[in-house]
């Protein structure tokens, strides 16, 4: 007889600190703290910068733990990987947590003590499909391995959108681990980005050296835009080397607060993604009231409907005219950008947490070795909004 699930007191999870993983680790250790749960927070990939330190310390009870251990998706990363793997199960020796959460996929096959969950933010093989329109080479052989045996030994698999485990499935196969999978969206705090009065710019942010975000289309487009059109974000690759951006104006690397206040003023928010499976800068400016301009992908359909305008992203031209058509018509401007508020609102950190912690408890009721319910799985949290 299985026992009634129970709530964890304590989640050790893991993040790395290039994208928006981070951002969302700590999202969710903040939502978990609100509710009496702890989260210890092992970060990979590279040192945490100051904005994140700070963001970080902010968080209730976190406990953080620091490496700059390679990611399994970097180049040549597997003796990294390897030894980060063995740091990862001296901190649960020594923690004891209740859940392991881990936002990669190779840890998955560790023999961790707790339960573990492997959240699929996203994917090199779809990647690499969605973005340069090919099946990655055979040098990522050893990564398809590594994913496979994450995926198969995780008690639970999760991704932020429906469009993701599909994705998941496609490139990795779906069995075993497609029962043990469910859609847990991400989420942002509203209170962080309150809309201001808009000026009239066009914002990007992101990792801008990272192809999937289409940074070069915006650069084509700018010139012929009555707008300027302003990027926030990297554009050096963890790897070396940096990507122009000619005829865009650099904000550089922004804060936390910065971002924010950036998205209040921009009347528009484009993102023309070849590649995305959540978007969480994307729900960050819907929040902050940015009319929004995004990539047609099936995850930012899946998430903002008809809140937003769609562009192919190989078209300059159909996102030129997209971009214009907004700025030449406020009122559509302003109609879009309030559709795509009301639905960042059923985004919240508490529905989040809620999901996870409905997880967690189930893993717990069953042990190690445990899977979701097919009442959870029936029940997760849907990326449909309002």
């Amino acid at each position: 007889m299985v026992d009634a699930p129970r709530a964890p007191g304590f989640v050790l999870m893991t993040a790395d600190t290039v994208g928006g993983v981070f951002s969302y680790a700590i999202e969710l250790a903040r939502a978990l703290a609100a509710r009496g749960v702890r989260t210890a927070l092992a970060t990979l990939g590279a040192p945490l910068s100051a904005p994140q330190r700070e963001a970080a310390g902010r968080v209730p009870g976190l406990e953080l733990f620091e490496s700059a251990f390679r990611l399994e998706w970097m180049d040549d990363p597997w003796d990294d990987v390897a030894r980060s793997g063995e740091w990862l199960l001296e901190l649960e020796e020594r923690l004891r947590p209740d859940v392991v959460h881990l936002s990669g996929y190779a840890h998955g096959a560790l023999g961790f003590r707790a339960p573990r969950l492997v959240v699929a933010h996203s994917c090199v093989l779809s990647w690499w499909a969605a973005v340069l329109g090919e099946e990655a080479p055979p040098r990522f052989d050893r990564y398809r391995r590594e994913v496979a045996r994450g995926l198969a030994a995780a008690s639970a698999v999760v991704a932020p959108t429906r469009a993701m485990l599909d994705a998941l499935a496609r490139h990795h196969g779906a069995l075993p681990w497609a029962a043990r999978a469910l859609v847990i969206p991400n989420a942002a705090a509203p209170e962080r980005f309150p809309p201001r009065t808009k000026e009239a710019f066009i914002l990007a942010i992101g990792r801008l050296w990272d192809q999937a975000k289409n940074v070069a289309a915006l650069g084509e487009v700018a010139a012929h835009l009555p707008w300027p059109i302003r990027v926030a974000g990297s554009d050096v690759h963890p790897d070396g080397g940096a990507r122009p951006l000619a005829a865009l104006e650099r904000l550089g690397v922004l804060s936390p607060p910065e971002i924010a206040a950036a998205l209040a003023r921009a009347a528009i928010y484009a993102h023309p993604a070849r590649y995305e499976p959540f978007g969480l800068s994307v729900l960050e400016a819907a929040l902050a009231g940015c009319s929004l301009v995004l990539g047609d992908l099936p995850s930012l359909r899946e998430i903002w409907g008809d809140a937003a305008l769609y562009v192919d992203p190989a078209d300059t031209a159909a996102l030129r005219r997209a971009l214009q058509a907004l700025i030449d018509d406020p009122g559509a401007r302003q109609a879009i950008a309030s559709r795509a508020r009301a639905r960042a609102l059923a985004f919240s950190p508490a529905r989040m947490a809620q999901g996870y912690l409905r997880l967690y408890g189930e893993l717990l009721a069953r042990g190690p070795a445990a899977s979701p319910s097919p009442a959870l799985q029936a029940a997760s949290p849907a990326t449909e909004a309002p």
